[in-house]
């Protein structure tokens, strides 16, 4: 069976077969231009040295060539087999804050909508380590467990919004404990053993509100799991809009809600879990440094295919056809015959 690595180069032999198309048109109103000058039985006198298959051999020659040369760019893969191997990664929990305050617009065009773009651009860093999706507010569920599937992680991940959890608040400690569930902390079921190859992030405002997340982080540095912040959000303090309708939340007596920051909650996070805080605006370099130097495990056996690259057959089947097509004189050649 042969299939190609990039499919999308198929779509240029739509090209070739319109150039076959427009050839045989031109062919076909250049005859038809002559029979009105001459009866057909006329034309081995006014031309004696056509010779009336080679143009279209020379068609189909070329037509074949660059068909062969379009299937070469898009590289066929021949000889497939299955090859089983060890996949091993660290696993890592995302924690992502989607309390109200996430809809703040002091980091553009908001804070969650930065905080999904950094969980993207985590994601594409990623080779082979597992990875699992919490969210939280005044309470946390698991969105998605752990997988390597990242594409089905970013299709999660566009799901996620501020209304998924209708009790407020800002609940980092649960979020945390529900991060370790995903990696087996407290199943029954699964055997639970210490190694330093997990780690949780957290990707907040640091508003927390609801539970200890000092104290939560502090007992997952104790299972060997580091804890990482990710803050979204200015210092100096911004309202929280109310969808687009230009009006902002406002408490219990009236007042606007004012939102901000709270760095120092998420330093004090990433200390009790050996981790490091950084700011969401600029890069995360210091949070990727430290996932890559995680220890790796050892997953499931994987089944691999392997594929032996195909390419330089059509290639240089198609250059040999054009070559062919070159060689061929499309009217006789008057000192050979």
């Amino acid at each position: 069976m042969i299939q190609f690595e990039h499919t999308e180069y198929l779509w240029l032999l739509a090209g070739v077969a319109l150039v076959g198309v427009l050839w045989g048109v031109s062919r076909w109103r250049e005859r038809r231009r002559l029979e009105r000058w001459a009866d057909k039985e006329m034309f081995p006198r006014l031309i004696p040295d056509e010779r009336k298959w080679r143009p279209i051999t020379k068609m189909v020659l070329t037509l074949a060539g660059m068909s062969l040369l379009v299937s070469a760019l898009a590289n066929p893969l021949m000889g497939k087999k299955q090859e089983k191997g060890k996949r091993s990664g660290s696993d890592i929990a995302i924690c992502l804050d989607v309390s109200n305050s996430m809809m703040a617009e002091d980091v553009k065009p908001n804070r969650l909508i930065r905080s999904k773009q950094v969980v993207n651009n985590l994601l594409n860093t990623m080779t082979g380590d597992r990875v699992s999706l919490i969210v939280f507010a005044g309470t946390s569920f698991i969105e998605m467990p752990l997988t390597n599937d990242y594409t089905a992680a970013k299709l999660f991940l566009d799901q996620v919004d501020c209304s998924m959890i209708a009790a407020q608040g800002t609940a980092i400690g649960d979020a945390i404990g529900k991060a370790m569930e995903t990696f087996g902390y407290g199943d029954e079921d699964r055997e639970w053993k210490t190694n330093k190859g997990r780690a949780i992030i957290v990707i907040s405002d640091g508003e927390n509100h609801e539970d200890d997340a000092v104290g939560a982080a502090k007992k997952a540095y104790k299972e060997g799991i580091r804890v990482c912040t990710i803050g979204l959000g200015g210092t100096e303090g911004t309202p929280i809009p109310i969808n687009s309708s230009g009006t902002y939340r406002r408490d219990n007596e009236g007042n606007v809600v004012i939102t901000r920051l709270n760095e120092q909650m998420l330093r004090d996070i990433a200390e009790a879990g050996k981790g490091v805080y950084v700011n969401g605006v600029g890069d995360i370099d210091e949070v990727t440094t430290l996932l890559e130097n995680l220890e790796k495990n050892d997953f499931d056996e994987a089944v691999f295919n392997s594929f032996e690259s195909g390419y330089p057959y059509p290639l240089a089947a198609g250059l040999v056809l054009l070559l062919t097509e070159v060689l061929i004189f499309e009217r006789r050649n008057k000192k050979r015959l």
